[in-house]
């Protein structure tokens, strides 16, 4: 009985490796706890140039969560993403990037769920192998598929891409870890840092990602996989749930820079079980209320 009950206590813990498990690949972390995702950073030193980055972002601008319930334009609102198995067909895919891409195979099912609009992203993970695979731009049909760019990782290993690559994103980074999940929640606990997009960066990336995706040399520009975090003095008390367990945890955790795209726009994954009025609610966090701090060291190519 006391084993039992012991296990109980660690399943329910918010914080344990178990806690970041998605519910239907159980077995497979999502990343090892020391994976920069699943790393806090509420105690980092708030970097020199925090202020001028914040202000190229936008300090008056709001977050936008980029996810939600119900559809858009036809499309489930943020990144989907299905689970497979060692039974899932795999497929051939050929790549634009293919010097910086994963051969494969990749396990695609039928009716694979892919992103709305221009970068149509598949995320794909693997419960058996415990293998994340992602995709951008991935078209065509199971005769023949194409994609941008692709990434295969292992959900146990901290393994990085090799310096200068991109992977499914423009960081080089993957998606998956980086998206607010329903699941967690209804939970009440996200564990890991979130991923946001901004709409000028520098050419120029930090630890842990390993690819920039611009021309610009503007050292107050934000360099891809730059952290921020929500500053602790902010109030999350008026929230409701949905909102306040996102902003909790861009306090612990913060959120890295993956891509180019609108400015404080957050990533997660689609769910009927959005409140899409909660999570809009963040609207009122402004960039102004956000930090920079200091992660890991800078590549400027």
């Amino acid at each position: 009985m006391r084993r039992l009950a012991l296990l109980a206590l660690i399943l329910v813990v918010p914080g344990s490796a178990q806690a970041l498990r998605l519910p239907s690949a159980p077995r497979c972390p999502i990343f090892p706890r020391a994976n920069p995702w699943n790393t806090r950073v509420d105690k980092l030193a708030v970097a020199a140039n925090s202020d001028a980055i914040i202000r190229s972002i936008g300090a008056d601008v709001g977050l936008h969560p980029d996810f939600g319930s119900g559809l858009y334009a036809g499309h489930p609102i943020g990144i989907p993403f299905d689970v497979v198995t060692k039974k899932t067909p795999r497929t051939h895919v050929s790549f634009t990037y293919a010097d910086e891409s994963d051969k494969g195979p990749y396990p695609i099912p039928r009716n694979v769920h892919i992103e709305g609009g221009s970068d149509r992203h598949a995320l794909l993970i693997d419960r058996d192998a415990c293998r994340l695979y992602e995709l951008f731009a991935l078209t065509g049909s199971r005769s023949g598929r194409q994609a941008g760019s692709g990434a295969i990782w292992n959900l146990r290993s901290n393994k990085l891409r090799p310096s200068g690559w991109t992977s499914a994103d423009a960081a080089g980074l993957p998606i998956f870890p980086g998206l607010a999940r329903y699941d967690e929640v209804a939970r009440g606990v996200i564990d890991h840092a979130l991923r946001f997009t901004v709409a000028r960066t520098r050419r120029a990336y930090v630890y842990p990602a390993r690819h920039y995706a611009s021309s610009l040399t503007d050292p107050s520009l934000p360099p891809m996989g730059l952290r921020v975090r929500l500053k602790a003095g902010f109030d999350v008390g008026g929230f409701p749930k949905q909102a306040r367990v996102i902003l909790v945890a861009l306090k612990r955790y913060g959120m890295l820079v993956a891509d180019n795209g609108s400015n404080w726009f957050i990533s997660g994954a689609p769910n009927a079980y959005w409140n899409n009025d909660d999570l809009h609610t963040l609207g009122r966090v402004k960039g102004a209320d956000f930090e920079v701090v200091q992660t890991g060291p800078l590549t400027v190519p």
